[in-house]
C-alpha cells in the first residue's frame, strides 16, 4: 500500500481526468492520467493501480450510451484490438515504455497539425471519410499502445474523427471499444502479475472516483457543441501528443 501523500495528491486528478474523458468530455485527455501518475510511481505499476478502476468507469459510461454505438465501426476495430493486446503481452518486459509514449506522442501531433492544415489551409473540409478498413490500424495499434499505457485513445480518435460520426456516436463508440479492451486485457495483467494486492488495494482506495468523474464528463458532453467538442478534441490529442514526446524524450 502507498502511503506517500504526494502519490494521492496525483493519482486522484488523474483517476478524476480519466473519469472525465470516459464520461463523453475531452476525448484523449484520459491519457494523461498514467503519465501524471508516472510522476511518482513507475509507469508500469500506475498502469496496473488504473486498469481495475478503468473497468469500473466503463460500466458507468456504458450506461449513460448504451445503443448509441456505431456496430460496423466495432467489428473493425474490436478484433483487430485483440491483436495489438497479444502482441503487449508477447512482448512484456520487453518493451520500452518511453519508446511507446514518444511513438504515440509523434504520431498523435502528426495527425493534429495534418488536420488543422488541411482545414484552414485546404479547400478541403479536412473531416472526408477515410475507409473503415483503416480501422484495423487503429484497432490494432490501440490495443498495444492501451495494454501497455492505457494510452489506446489517439489511435482510435484518429480513425473514429474521421469518419461520419456526430459526438455522441464517436463517445459512444469508444466507450464500447474500451469497454472490450479493458476487460480482455485484466486476463493478461493478471496472468503477468500485475494486479498484486497492493495495487488491487490501491485501485479499491481510487475507484469512488470513478463515478464521479464520469458524471462530471457526462455533464459537460450534454452541454458542449458538436463544432467544439471536436476542436476541443484535436486541440487535447495535440497536447497529449506533446506531453507524450516529452516523456518519452525524458526518461
Amino acid at each position: 500500500m502507498i502511503t506517500d501523500p504526494w502519490f494521492y495528491a496525483v493519482a486522484i486528478p488523474a483517476v478524476l481526468v480519466f473519469g472525465i474523458s470516459k464520461g463523453g468530455f475531452g476525448g484523449g485527455l484520459g491519457m494523461m492520467s498514467v503519465p501524471l501518475m508516472s510522476l511518482v510511481i513507475s509507469p508500469i505499476r500506475a498502469a496496473a493501480i488504473m486498469l481495475p478502476i478503468l473497468c469500473v468507469m466503463d460500466l458507468f459510461a456504458f450506461r449513460r450510451f448504451r445503443g448509441k454505438w456505431i456496430k460496423p465501426e466495432l467489428t473493425v476495430l474490436v478484433p483487430a484490438s485483440l491483436v495489438g493486446i497479444a502482441i503487449g503481452t508477447a512482448m512484456f518486459g520487453l518493451l520500452n515504455a518511453a519508446v511507446i509514449r514518444l511513438i504515440v506522442g509523434v504520431v498523435a501531433v502528426a495527425f493534429t497539425v495534418y488536420y488543422w492544415f488541411e482545414r484552414y489551409f485546404t479547400s478541403g473540409s479536412g473531416r472526408a471519410d477515410i475507409p473503415r478498413w483503416y480501422g484495423v490500424l487503429g484497432g490494432s495499434v490501440a490495443g498495444f499502445t492501451s495494454f501497455v499505457a492505457h494510452a489506446g485513445g489517439p489511435p482510435v480518435s484518429m480513425y473514429l474523427l474521421r469518419r461520419s460520426l456526430n459526438r455522441t456516436e464517436f463517445v459512444a463508440t469508444t466507450v464500447f471499444f474500451f469497454i472490450v479492451v479493458n476487460y480482455v486485457k485484466l486476463i493478461p495483467y493478471g496472468w503477468l502479475g500485475q494486479l498484486d494486492n497492493s495495487n488491487l488495494l490501491i485501485s479499491l482506495v481510487l475507484s469512488p472516483l470513478a463515478p464521479v468523474g464520469i458524471e462530471l464528463g457526462h455533464f459537460l458532453h450534454q452541454r458542449v457543441s458538436d463544432r467544439f467538442f471536436f476542436r476541443l478534441t484535436y486541440l487535447l490529442l495535440f497536447v497529449v501528443g506533446l506531453k507524450l514526446i516529452y516523456d518519452g524524450l525524458s526518461h
